[in-house]
C-alpha cells in the first residue's frame, strides 16, 4: 500500500492514510502538470516570438538579435541554480516555486509595453529615406518614404535595392535600383523606453524561472519514493505537460503576434503565467506536503529579516543587477563559462570528498551525463534562435504560416509521441529490456546531429530559385530533434533525482539547468556563426543566407553523431558506475 506524508512545513512522516492517486499516480502529478503547463505557455509562447521580435521590431542585426537571445536563455538557466540552492536551505521547493511564478507573471506581462522600437533609414546619394515595413510574415511588403511622406515599395537582394514599381513623376523620388555598395543604412534605437523595458521584463523572467523551474521539477521527484518504478513514467507525463503548454501558446502567441502586434502575444503569454501561478497555489492539499523546506522556517531569520520576507525582498532587488547586465549582454558569454567550469568543478570536488561508495559513483556519473548533455542543448536549442531565423528567411512556407508556427512542431510531437514513449520505457522495463540512461543520452546525440544533417542535405539539394527549402524538411528535422529530446531531457530531470544524494539533490537539479545555460552560449555562438545582413528586418541575399546555415548545419550534425557513438560506447561504464539504479 502507498502511504501518504503529512502535509508539515519539516516535510512531515508517514502515517497510516493511503495517499490518493490519479491514474496510477500521486495525485500532487495533476496541480504540477497543469502548472508547468502553463508556466510552460507564457515562457514557450514568448520564446516563439522573441528573436524574429528582436530582428523586426527593434531592428538588431541576426547576430545581435541572437548573442541576446543567447544571454537570455543562458542566464534563464543559470538562476535555477541559485534557486535551487535557496530552496534546499530555506525555502523549501514550493515556496520558492511561487517566488518565481509571481515575478514571472511581472516578466510576462512587462514584454507587452513594447515602446516605438527601432527606426531605420537609407541614404542614396546624400538623400535620406525612411524605411518601414507592412506585415510580419514571410509576405511583408518594404517601402521607403521621402520627406514628404510618399512611399515607394522595394524589394531587396544579393545585387540591391529595386523598385517594385518604375519610377513615376510625383513619387518619393527613389531610383528603381540601387545596386550593393550603392546605399548605406542608420539605425536609431528606443533607448528611452522601448529597449530598457525589454531587458526589464527579460530580467524579471530570469529571477521568476530561477526560483520556478529546479524547484517544480525537485516537487515532481518528492512525490515519488527511492526505487518508485512509477517516476520515470510519471517525469515523462509531467514532461508532456510542458510541451502541452507550448504547443499552445506557439498556435496562440504566435497568431497574435504575427497578425495583430507583437504586445498582443506577449500579454497573452503572461495570461497563461497568471493561470500557472493561481493553479499551483489552488492545489496545495495534493501536494501532500512534499517539496516544504528542509526545517520548520518560522522563527527563522536572515540578517534580523524573517526567512520567508527575506528571501521576496531579495527577489526583486536582483532584478536590477540582472537588467543593468542584459543590457551589456557581451559581458555574460564572456564570464558565464569559465564560472560554470568553476561551479562545476566544486560540484565534483564535493563529490569526490564529501562522498563515498556508490553515493559517489551515482552522483559521478550524473556529473559525466550532465557534460554530454551540454552538447545536446547547444544543438538542439537552435530552435529558439538560427531555427527560427531559418524559418523566416530560408524556408518555403503557406500563406497563413509564420516562422514561429514552426515551433509548434517539437511540442506537437511530444504531445502526441510522449505517452508512447513513455509506455515503451515500461515495457522494455518489464522485460529487463529497458536501455540504459547513458544509453538514451547517446541516442538523443546521435538524434539531434541526424536532424542537422537532413536540413543540411536539404538546403545544398532541396531549395528553390529564391533560395528556399521545402517546410517538411523543416518539420522532419524537428522530428528527428524531439525523439532526441525525448531520449534524455524528461529521463534527465528524472536521473538527476535518483542518483542524486537526497541533501544534494536541489543543487544537482540546478547543475542539471546550469549544463544548459552553457549551451546557451554554446548555441549562441553557433547561432551567430549563420547570421547574415538585413535591412528592417529583411535578409538582403538569400543566397548567402542559405550557403551559412548549409554549412554550419553540416558540422554541427556530423559533431552529433560522432559525440553520441562515442557516448554510446562509455555507456557500459556508466551504466556499472549507476550501482543498481535504472
Amino acid at each position: 500500500m502507498e502511504f501518504r506524508v503529512s502535509a508539515t512545513e519539516s516535510g512531515g512522516a508517514l502515517d497510516a492514510a493511503p495517499r490518493k492517486t490519479f491514474l496510477g499516480h500521486p495525485r500532487g502529478l495533476v496541480v504540477l502538470f497543469f502548472t508547468e503547463m502553463w508556466e510552460r505557455f507564457s515562457y514557450y509562447g514568448m520564446r516563439a516570438l522573441l528573436t524574429v521580435y528582436l530582428v523586426q521590431h527593434f531592428l538588431f542585426g541576426p547576430k545581435e538579435a541572437q548573442g541576446i537571445y543567447a544571454a537570455y536563455a543562458a542566464m534563464v538557466y543559470l538562476m535555477p541554480v541559485l534557486g535551487g540552492m535557496i530552496a534546499d536551505r530555506y525555502l523549501g521547493a514550493r515556496k520558492a516555486v511561487v517566488i518565481g511564478a509571481v515575478m514571472l507573471v511581472a516578466g510576462h506581462f512587462a514584454m507587452a509595453f513594447e515602446g516605438e522600437g527601432g527606426k531605420e533609414r537609407m541614404i542614396v546619394d546624400g538623400t535620406t529615406y525612411q524605411v518601414e515595413v507592412d506585415g510580419r510574415d514571410q509576405n511583408r511588403k518594404m517601402f521607403v518614404v521621402n520627406e514628404a511622406g510618399e512611399r515607394a515599395e522595394v524589394t531587396i537582394s544579393g545585387e540591391g535595392v529595386t523598385r517594385v514599381e518604375p519610377l513615376a513623376e510625383g513619387q518619393s523620388g527613389f531610383p528603381n535600383a540601387v545596386p550593393t555598395g550603392g546605399y548605406t543604412t542608420e539605425i536609431t534605437r528606443d533607448l528611452g523606453f522601448g529597449e530598457p523595458m525589454l531587458f526589464f521584463a527579460l530580467s524579471l523572467i530570469i529571477v521568476g524561472v530561477g526560483f520556478l523551474k529546479a524547484n517544480i521539477s525537485t516537487v515532481v521527484g518528492a512525490l515519488y519514493e527511492e526505487n518508485d518504478p512509477r517516476r520515470d513514467g510519471g517525469f515523462t507525463i509531467f514532461y508532456v505537460g510542458i510541451n502541452l503548454g507550448s504547443f499552445l501558446a506557439t498556435a496562440a502567441c504566435s497568431y497574435l503576434g504575427y497578425n495583430y502586434g507583437w504586445a498582443y502575444g506577449f500579454g497573452l503569454a503572461g495570461i497563461g503565467m497568471l493561470i500557472g501561478l493561481v493553479t499551483f497555489l489552488l492545489g496545495q492539499s495534493w501536494l501532500e506536503g512534499r517539496g516544504g523546506p528542509p526545517q520548520p522556517i518560522k522563527g527563522r531569520r536572515i540578517l534580523g529579516v524573517p526567512v520567508e520576507p527575506f528571501f521576496w525582498i531579495a527577489t526583486i532587488v536582483s532584478v536590477f543587477p540582472i537588467w543593468m547586465l542584459m543590457q551589456r549582454h557581451g559581458i555574460i558569454e564572456a564570464v558565464l563559462i569559465p564560472v560554470a567550469a568553476v561551479t562545476f568543478a566544486l560540484v565534483v570536488g564535493t563529490t569526490v570528498f564529501t562522498l563515498k561508495g556508490a553515493e559517489r559513483s551515482r552522483m559521478l556519473v550524473a556529473q559525466v551525463l550532465i557534460f554530454f548533455s551540454v552538447l545536446f542543448w547547444a544543438l538542439f536549442e537552435q530552435a529558439g534562435s538560427s531555427m527560427t531565423l531559418f524559418a523566416d528567411q530560408s524556408t518555403q512556407m503557406p500563406n497563413w504560416f509564420n516562422a514561429g508556427y514552426t515551433q509548434m512542431f517539437n511540442p506537437g510531437i511530444i504531445v502526441l509521441g510522449g505517452p508512447l514513449v513513455a509506455a515503451l520505457w515500461v515495457w522494455l522495463g518489464k522485460r529487463n529490456k529497458e536501455p540504459s540512461t547513458p544509453v538514451k543520452f547517446s541516442l538523443a546525440l546521435a538524434l539531434v546531429g541526424a536532424g542537422f544533417l537532413l536540413l543540411a542535405w536539404a538546403a545544398a539539394t532541396q531549395a528553390n530559385d529564391a533560395f528556399k527549402v521545402p517546410l517538411m524538411f523543416l518539420f522532419l528535422t524537428y522530428l528527428l530533434h524531439t525523439l532526441g529530446e525525448l531520449c534524455l531531457s524528461p529521463v534527465g530531470l528524472s536521473m538527476i533525482t535518483k542518483l542524486s544524494v537526497a541533501r544534494m539533490v536541489g543543487m544537482m537539479m540546478g547543475v542539471w539547468f546550469l549544463s544548459s545555460s552553457v549551451a546557451h552560449i554554446v548555441a549562441g555562438v553557433i547561432a551567430k556563426a549563420t547570421a547574415t545582413d538585413t535591412i528592417a528586418g529583411v535578409v538582403t541575399d538569400p543566397a548567402k543566407a542559405l550557403e551559412s546555415y548549409t554549412s554550419m548545419y553540416n558540422t554541427i550534425g556530423m559533431t552529433g553523431v560522432v559525440v553520441g557513438v562515442v557516448l554510446l560506447v562509455l555507456s557500459p561504464l556508466l551504466k556499472k558506475g549507476m550501482a543498481g539504479i535504472r
